[in-house]
């Protein structure tokens, strides 16, 4: 088929590529003229495993090209893909739609009457009832508008893409259906369920989906909070509450919470859409989710004053930028966070990440860097482990415990080996646990 897919950020550019691996003739809009620039010249703008060879790969078979703006190839398109930004509104927790309203009035002249407009953008429920009447106003005919919401996992987009769990499609016509078959087809050829909804329960699934993961951390983390006042270990805990298969393991590891681009974001803007409708009540509890959240991060520097005392020209190596591993991605990043804490406490903070240190020299410039892992931990009074990267994890306590002013470690993400740091001589402690006690 050809595609067009419209804002290449993280998800439209993981997905074009994708749509380009699968055999579609891909058209990629971008308005972002740096970003526009390097995926042209084969380079994706972001960290993600897998993706640059991907693209490499599209790029060289011919059936992907980038472009700034909707030319008469859109035209011959079947089908569009609108996966552009929806972010927070600055001063509210609402969603800022106004991306995806441009989108589809750029779109708007280049409309075949046949042709299918697929919404990928995480929004409110009912956007898409206030696209469907912008492009009838545009364009003078009924549009066929469907919703596809995307599920992907940073760290491994291009699996998710390929290989989902499940496709959802809200779709309000049978010609609509038909064509979003047809795209998928390769994939549900393979057993991939396909799941057919009306539009707004398609708009609810992202939401509803990332509030629960939600929900599901920050309940471990708030037995966590009992835990460390009680004696009892929430690791064990989780792991013996996840046996229970109504309940499951995933998403059961308490630390310092989660962060990135979509859980904080689609909670906060889920509570904003549920007071617009007049039913705020049933989503209050995801206020206490953020809250809970939030709490773990300053739990953080709870922990380094109480074994340092004033943090007044401490230095703290803060282990990880990204809100993840495997991602250069600081949007809400507990441990970009948690080093600004630190920093107003008065610690002398450097942050350490193997992959994401440029993005945090350019929008955290206050944070001092250091690339060389033996560097950023050289005479620190104290290391926190933010993010939990492979490096980290495997990395030799006892090289470490010779480098620094003073062996102590906070593990906020329950990533490392106790004993082996333990033995080491470190003084570990880890979110949740009373590992002192187990050992």
């Amino acid at each position: 088929m050809k595609i067009t897919v419209i804002g290449l950020g993280y998800l439209g550019a993981t997905h074009a590529i994708a749509m380009a691996e699968l055999g579609h003739d891909v058209i990629g809009i971008e308005a972002n003229p740096q970003r526009l620039s390097d995926l042209q010249n084969g380079k994706v703008p972001f960290y993600e495993p897998g993706l640059p060879e991907a693209l490499v790969s599209v790029l060289a078979k011919g059936n992907i090209v980038f472009k700034a703006d909707h030319d008469s190839e859109s035209l011959e398109a079947d089908l569009h893909f609108l996966c552009v930004g929806t972010p927070q509104l600055p001063g509210s927790y609402a969603a800022n739609t106004e991306y995806l309203h441009s989108a589809v009035q750029a779109l708007a002249p280049y409309l075949r009457e046949d042709a299918v407009v697929a919404g990928k953008s995480t929004v409110p429920v009912g956007t898409s009832a206030e696209l469907a009447l912008a492009l009838q106003a545009a364009t003078g005919n009924r549009p066929h508008l469907v919703w596809n919401p995307e599920f992907l996992r940073e760290g491994t987009a291009l699996e998710d893409s390929l290989r989902p769990d499940r496709i959802v499609i809200g779709v309000n016509d049978e010609h609509s259906e038909t064509v979003m078959r047809k795209v998928y087809e390769s994939i549900t050829d393979l057993g991939t369920p396909f799941i057919v909804t009306d539009i707004p329960t398609a708009e609810l699934v992202k939401v509803a989906a990332n509030s629960f993961l939600a929900t599901k951390i920050s309940f471990i983390n708030a037995m966590a909070e009992i835990a460390e006042v009680s004696g009892a270990d929430a690791v064990q805990l989780a792991q013996a509450i996840g046996y229970d298969e109504r309940i499951g393991n995933k998403f059961l590891r308490n630390g310092i919470g989660f962060g990135g681009g979509c859980l904080p974001k689609d909670i906060r803007a889920f509570m904003a859409r549920a007071d617009e409708l007049g039913v705020g009540s049933a989503v209050d509890f995801l206020a206490d989710i953020d809250a809970i959240n939030l709490r773990r991060r300053s739990r953080v520097v709870d922990l380094v004053t109480q074994e340092l005392g004033d943090l007044t020209g401490k230095k703290v190596t803060v282990l990880g930028a990204a809100f993840k591993p495997d991602s250069d991605d600081l949007r809400d990043s507990p441990a970009i966070a948690v080093a600004q804490l630190l920093q107003a406490a008065g610690a002398n903070v450097v942050v350490h990440d193997p992959i994401s240190l440029d993005q945090v020299n350019l929008n955290y410039p206050a944070l001092a860097t250091e690339q060389d892992l033996m560097v950023a931990a050289t005479d620190a009074d104290a290391l926190v482990l933010a993010t939990e990267w492979r490096e980290y994890r495997e990395a030799d306590p006892a090289v470490l415990a010779a480098v620094v002013a003073n062996a102590l470690i906070i593990d906020g993400r329950n990533a490392l080996a106790v004993e082996r740091w333990q033995n080491a001589g470190w003084r570990l402690i880890a979110l949740g646990r009373n590992v002192e006690a187990s050992i």
